[in-house]
């Protein structure tokens, strides 16, 4: 699809106003990641000899392969950050960060496979199913996926935000919320009639319903009051939309180094892109507009969202 108005270099986003120093959300963010990682490296199945484990070895290994790749841990970050906003503590949302990579990697791992998007590489080196083999990267994601949920129900206390945990995670990765949004995704492949609201509307499934969840299941965890949930629904919405906005930002512009992955890609497989259909500046626009409006959504949480805050406006300026 042909990118109008292509400039040389991404604009600079319009300046904003946070409450924090870059260098202390970057800790903030830093020390959940390493949480997370190693909440990730208990729940993992180990690689084992066989006999030794009840989950072999090599599906094991593949398990660990993508999850263990780095990535931001956005997801799980946000959980955390919710809960923590919230009044819950971060123990008391890790099950349900761990599941949100789970099924977030899962979902990479099937993305990339040759039937989708054909993807060799993710995270700077080879997919999974370049690692081991086709089948083994399917079976490590339909692991990763029933995985998720296992530890959600097992871990989630007291048991009515389990159950409201893993309702918000079936539905946010199903074939309402991201599996649907992965089919509408495939479906437009190609055509030439696409418009902003169906963009929209894909990827709100796609990619914002995942964005999505881990602030309502963070609130689910501090059975957090309706005003206080809506609002972060809100925010993760925004939130999630602009994410995408600056992730097809980075596919035309972005430094494949930095990207860890193959850029240009939705233009050479004719995905309709927000560069595509409004041009740069103008997909620019819609982030800022986006951010500032999740912004607005924690308005119920006063002080106490200052991290989620801050971090909308960042995520305008990321590079990968």
């Amino acid at each position: 699809m042909e990118i109008s108005r292509l400039d040389s270099r991404l604009p600079s986003p319009m300046p904003t106003t946070t409450t924090q120093s870059p260098s202390t959300l970057k800790a903030v963010m830093e020390r959940a990641r390493q949480q997370v990682d190693s909440a990730l490296d208990r729940y993992l199945p180990a690689v084992e000899p066989e006999g030794q484990s009840a989950c072999p070895a090599r599906l094991a290994e593949a398990m660990r392969y993508s999850v263990q790749a780095g990535g931001k841990r956005l997801r799980p970050v946000l959980a955390l950050l919710a809960a923590k906003a919230c009044g819950a503590s971060e123990a008391d949302a890790m099950a349900s960060a761990c599941a949100l990579e789970m099924v977030h990697t899962y979902s990479l791992i099937h993305d990339d496979l040759p039937a989708m998007d054909d993807d060799d590489l993710r995270r700077g080196r080879p997919t999974c199913h370049k690692a081991f083999d086709e089948a083994t990267a399917i079976l490590a994601g339909d692991a990763l996926l029933t995985l998720a949920f296992e530890i959600v129900a097992k871990d989630t206390h007291p048991a009515p935000a389990a159950v409201r945990c893993i309702q918000i995670l079936a539905e946010a990765s199903g074939p309402m919320g991201m599996v649907g949004g992965q089919m509408a995704d495939l479906e437009a492949e190609g055509r030439t009639d696409g418009t902003v609201e169906r963009l929209e509307a894909i990827h709100r499934r796609k990619t914002g319903a995942l964005l999505m969840a881990p602030l309502c299941m963070g609130a689910a965890v501090a059975q957090a009051s309706v005003e206080v949930t809506q609002g972060l629904e809100r925010y993760g919405r925004s939130i999630g939309l602009a994410f995408q906005i600056i992730d097809d930002l980075l596919d035309v512009q972005g430094d494949e180094a930095k990207l860890g992955k193959r850029a240009q890609k939705d233009s050479d497989l004719g995905k309709w892109t927000y560069p595509g259909l409004l041009g740069i500046q103008a997909s620019r626009d819609k982030a800022q507009a986006l951010a500032d409006d999740a912004v607005k959504a924690l308005a119920p949480l006063g002080e106490k969202a200052a991290v989620l805050r801050d971090l909308a406006w960042t995520l305008l300026e990321r590079d990968r």
